[in-house]
């Protein structure tokens, strides 16, 4: 089974995991892309050109040139069995990829793994943005998106696209250490607080800036992953003037999961980004790889996140992001409850964070329209991946 994948960011892990989940299942991925300029493709790309963040107008125009580009780029390749595109901007660059073999047309898989904000509402250019959504899914034959309130948000009220969507949350690979054999982060003070991952919530560092100001020495806050700097200017002048917030720089992933979110009591998962919207509707990766390695997670109260949380009866829920009310809600002096927290997760069952083969073999069916193989045994199908 061939696979095109078109995607926005060759430097994304999450790129990197789906392309390892259909190879597992059995597919054979070819991938080309954007580059972003933060980093290195995580396997073989052809590249399609340059894109920045923050940038629509810049963007739009490097997809512009890589329609004439794509031809050439794209020559070499065995005609594919499906073509999956990631993001809208992808999408455009897909429906003409599908004209360049003879024979029959790849199916067509719409990915969208978040909501943006200028897709919402009733204003002129969201208006405009959403016909041309629904002119370019047209012969789309399957969306897959990451939560279930994208789909009761956008997709239901909205109708961008006729074809069936399909939930596939951000699971994690990298399972590969009995969970009982990760490393305990050392007994509080300081209760130490992990955000992991693109950092791009102003709202997110300035709560925990003025946290751990308003308690210093009792909480440490370690940041990893890449700051994103369209969106938090100041970033690296506020990290350096509070010694509670340590920027550890990036980390790989998955191979660094274990040891990163081992050594921190907690996990940081609020987002306010796009408060109200996306923000609201996404599941994020840091909740699944926090909670595969024993970190809790913390989250904003009237969210999805939440509702997942309550539904597995784990994680810290904050009514609001008041430092007063942050500092009660967490665990700082009692050590029992702390305990209790840490270990409503490790006993959560590890397929329910991490990406099984069944997970695997099932988004390959979905993607080629083949019903699924006859199910293996349970202990087979619930295997996590590392």
């Amino acid at each position: 089974m061939r696979l095109l994948y078109l995607v926005h960011d060759l430097s994304d892990s999450a790129v990197w995991r789906r392309v390892a989940m259909l190879e597992r299942a059995g597919a054979t991925v070819s991938v080309a892309g954007f580059d972003r300029g933060k980093g290195t493709p995580g396997g073989p790309a052809i590249r399609l050109g340059l894109t920045r963040d923050g940038k629509m107008r810049q963007r739009v125009m490097a997809v512009a040139r890589a329609m004439t580009a794509l031809g050439p780029a794209l020559r070499h390749q065995t005609a594919p069995d499906a073509i999956i595109a990631r993001n809208l901007e992808m999408l455009a660059l897909a429906r003409r990829a599908r004209m360049l073999w003879r024979g029959p047309r790849p199916r067509l898989v719409y990915e969208v793994l978040d909501i943006h904000r200028m897709m919402l509402g009733e204003g002129r250019r969201a208006r405009t943005l959403r016909r041309v959504e629904r002119w370019l899914a047209q012969p789309v034959d399957l969306v897959l998106t990451s939560s279930p309130a994208f789909v009761r948000h956008y997709f239901d009220r909205y109708r961008p696209c006729a074809a069936p969507v399909r939930v596939v949350e951000n699971k994690s690979f990298g399972a590969d250490l009995p969970r009982a054999q990760l490393k305990e982060a050392s007994t509080p003070p300081p209760l130490v607080i992990g955000w992991f991952g693109i950092l791009r919530c102003a709202v997110s560092l300035d709560v925990l800036d003025r946290l751990t100001r308003h308690m210093p020495g009792r909480l440490r806050v370690d940041l990893r992953g890449r700051p994103a700097y369209d969106a938090i200017p100041d970033f690296d002048g506020r990290v350096a003037a509070n010694p509670d917030l340590v920027f550890h720089g990036p980390f790989r992933n998955p191979e660094d999961l274990g040891a990163i979110y081992g050594a921190v009591h907690l996990a940081w998962a609020v987002d306010r980004f796009d408060a109200g919207e996306n923000s609201d509707w996404l599941l994020p990766n840091r909740l699944y790889e926090g909670c595969l390695h024993g970190a809790v997670p913390i989250a904003l109260a009237g969210t999805e996140l939440t509702r997942l949380l309550a539904a597995e009866g784990i994680g810290i829920v904050l009514p609001d992001l008041a430092p007063e009310t942050v500092a009660a809600s967490l665990a700082l002096d009692d050590p029992d409850r702390l305990a209790r927290l840490r270990g409503a997760v490790a006993n959560s069952p590890a397929e329910r964070w991490a990406i099984t083969r069944q997970d695997c073999d099932d988004l390959l069916c979905a993607i080629v329209q083949r019903p699924p193989a006859r199910p293996r045994q349970m202990a087979d199908t619930q295997e996590v991946l590392s």
